[in-house]
């Protein structure tokens, strides 16, 4: 491998490590305005994304335990984030929806940042872009993956 590709796998490297850290950090500050953890306030974006969601596909998508998963939903239930609606597919489960009235303190601050990335995105060009986009799939994909071969610590 060349230097110069050196330098640019180890600032990938370098950048990856940083956006997953100040991304940790953005979450967890915009949570705390609302009393939520980090973890709470993923499963808002999980609902929002793919939603509404069974409790069991909140789990899955999330990596939580199905207990986990019923206390954060009490958790958003509690703080009129989420609430739970008749599976009009199979009237023996609920699905969990989002109250999106409940999400006037942190929906500012997502919107700020959707506002900052989409200004960045004008500075690329439609290849770049499309090359940019592949790359998130991707090493989301490599990371979930590599999270569901992490052992469960109940194992």
């Amino acid at each position: 491998m060349s230097t110069e590709r050196e330098a640019l796998v180890r600032e990938l490297d370098n950048g990856g490590r940083a956006l997953a850290t100040a991304a940790v950090l953005f979450h967890a500050a915009v949570a705390a305005l609302s009393g939520l953890t980090a973890s709470d306030q993923r499963a808002l974006d999980l609902i929002e994304r793919f939603g509404p969601l069974t409790a069991g596909e909140l789990a899955e998508r999330s990596g939580l335990a199905p207990a986990s998963v019923t206390g954060l939903l009490a958790r958003l239930e509690r703080r009129g984030l989420a609430r739970r609606v008749p599976n009009p597919n199979d009237r023996r489960s609920v699905l969990v929806e989002l109250v999106y009235e409940g999400m006037t303190v942190m929906g500012p601050h997502f919107l700020e940042l959707g506002r900052q990335l989409h200004q960045l995105y004008e500075s690329f060009d439609d290849a770049e872009l499309a090359s940019i986009a592949r790359f998130l799939r991707e090493a989301a994909r490599i990371q979930q993956d590599a999270a569901a071969r992490v052992p469960s610590p109940d194992n």
